[in-house]
C-alpha cells in the first residue's frame, strides 16, 4: 500500500471553515472509491488564530506547512480583527505562509464555464471560450520590498513608505513557471509590467525577454503594460493564454479576470513555491473569494472554489490529474443542471446552498464515476 500523502489543511476564517466541509465531502469519496489515502492535519489560522493562540499564524503551523505534501487554505479576514497592528491582522498568516515557504507562483485560472456565460459581466459574444491562466509573482514587489512603513515627517505630517523591487532570479523563476504552464495550453505568454514609467518594470521585460531567448523560443512571447491589459482584459479577454506579472498587477488583474467568469465564488487558485531536498514542490491551494464575513455561517456560501482548489491540488501535487478531471468535470455537469448558489443566481435556475451544491458534486462524481 503506497504512502499516504500529508496535507495541511487550514480553513480560516468567514465562509473557510464552511466550503471546506465540501471539500472534505470529496476527500472521503475518493478515498472510498478511488483509493485515495491523506494523512490530514488541520489548524488555525488568520482571526481563528489570533482568538486563541494571540498571533495570526503560528511557527509550528508553518513548520507543519514545509513538512506537507500539499497546503489546502480556507480564507482568513476578520473586521473585528481591523483594530490591531498590521503585523497582528489575520491576513498576514498566507502572506507569512507564502514567505516562509518561497510561494512564489501564484496560477489563477479564469475559465468561464459555459452554463455560467450570462453571469459574466461582459456580452456573451466576448468572452465565450475564455480560458486564461494568470501568474501572479507572489513573495517580491510592493508587497515585500524594502523600505516600507509610515513615518511622521518633521512638519507633524506622516508619509507611507512602499518600494516596489525586483531582482533577476525572482523575475526568472516566476516567468519560467509561466513558459512551462504555456508549453501545457495554447503556448501563449503575455508578460505584463509598466517599463514606461517604472526601472523595475524595465528590469522584469529585459529579464522576461532573455529567458525566453535563451530557453523558451518555441513559446509566443508578447509585451503589455499593465494599464491596457486590464483594458484588454474587458475588450478582448480571449487574445490571452497565460499571462506573467509582479505581485500588484498580478493582484488587481485577476481579481479582474474573475469577475469576466461570473463569481469570485468559482475561482480557485495554486502557489508553487521552491522545490525541496526531498524533490516535492511546496503548494498551497486556495479560492480567490476571501472570507466573505458578511455571508458566514448562513450556508449560502458557494464550496466551488474551493473544490476546484482541492481539484488543482490533485493535479499538480499530487499527479492525480485523472481524479482532478472528474472534479471539474462533475462542478461542469452540475452547473450545467441548473443548480445555483446566490452568487451566480440567475433567473430560471435553481437556487441551493452550500451542502447541497457539495452534495450534488458528489452524486455527480458517482455518476460519471
Amino acid at each position: 500500500m503506497s504512502e499516504a500523502h500529508k496535507l495541511l489543511v487550514l480553513a480560516g476564517d468567514g465562509i473557510g471553515p464552511e466550503v471546506m466541509r465540501e471539500v472534505a465531502r470529496i476527500v472521503h469519496w475518493l478515498d472510498a472509491n478511488r483509493g485515495l489515502k491523506l494523512d490530514i492535519t488541520e489548524e488555525l489560522v488568520g482571526a481563528a488564530s489570533l482568538a486563541v493562540h494571540g498571533v495570526p499564524i503560528r511557527d509550528e503551523v508553518i513548520d507543519l506547512a514545509r513538512k506537507s505534501d500539499a497546503i489546502l487554505f480556507g480564507s482568513v479576514g476578520d473586521p473585528a480583527w481591523s483594530h490591531v497592528g498590521f503585523d497582528k491582522r489575520p491576513e498576514v498568516a498566507i502572506l507569512k505562509l507564502r514567505k516562509e515557504l518561497e510561494l512564489f507562483a501564484n496560477l489563477r485560472p479564469a475559465q468561464l464555464f459555459d452554463a455560467l456565460i450570462d453571469a459574466s459581466a461582459l456580452k456573451p459574444e466576448v468572452v465565450r471560450g475564455l480560458d486564461i491562466m494568470i501568474v501572479r509573482e507572489t513573495v517580491g514587489g510592493i508587497y515585500f520590498g524594502e523600505p516600507r512603513g509610515i513615518e511622521t515627517l518633521p512638519d507633524g505630517s506622516r508619509r507611507g513608505i512602499n518600494t516596489e523591487v525586483y531582482t533577476t532570479s525572482e523575475i526568472e523563476r516566476v516567468a519560467r513557471v509561466a513558459f512551462e504552464m504555456a508549453r501545457q495550453r495554447g503556448n501563449r505568454v503575455c508578460s505584463v509590467e509598466k517599463c514606461n514609467v517604472m526601472e523595475s518594470g524595465l528590469l522584469w521585460k529585459e529579464v522576461v525577454t532573455d529567458l525566453h531567448k535563451r530557453e523558451y523560443q518555441d513559446v509566443e512571447l508578447s509585451h503589455m503594460l499593465a494599464d491596457n491589459c486590464a483594458m484588454q482584459l474587458v475588450r478582448n479577454p480571449n487574445q490571452f493564454d497565460v499571462i506573467v506579472t509582479g505581485n500588484l498587477f498580478g493582484d488587481i488583474l485577476s481579481d479582474l479576470a474573475s469577475m469576466l467568469t461570473g463569481s469570485l465564488g468559482m475561482l480557485p487558485s495554486a502557489t508553487l513555491g521552491i522545490v525541496r531536498e526531498d524533490g516535492k514542490r511546496n503548494a498551497l491551494y486556495e479560492p480567490i473569494h476571501g472570507s466573505a464575513p458578511d455571508i458566514a455561517g448562513k450556508g449560502i456560501a458557494n464550496p466551488l472554489a474551493q473544490i476546484l482548489s482541492f481539484a488543482m491540488l490533485l493535479r499538480y501535487s499530487l499527479n492525480r490529474a485523472d481524479d482532478a478531471d472528474l472534479i471539474e468535470k462533475a462542478v461542469s455537469n452540475v452547473l450545467a443542471s441548473g443548480l445555483r448558489t446566490a452568487d451566480i443566481m440567475s433567473p430560471g435556475m435553481a437556487r441551493v446552498g452550500t451542502d447541497m451544491m457539495g452534495q450534488a458534486v458528489v452524486r455527480e462524481m458517482e455518476k460519471l464515476a
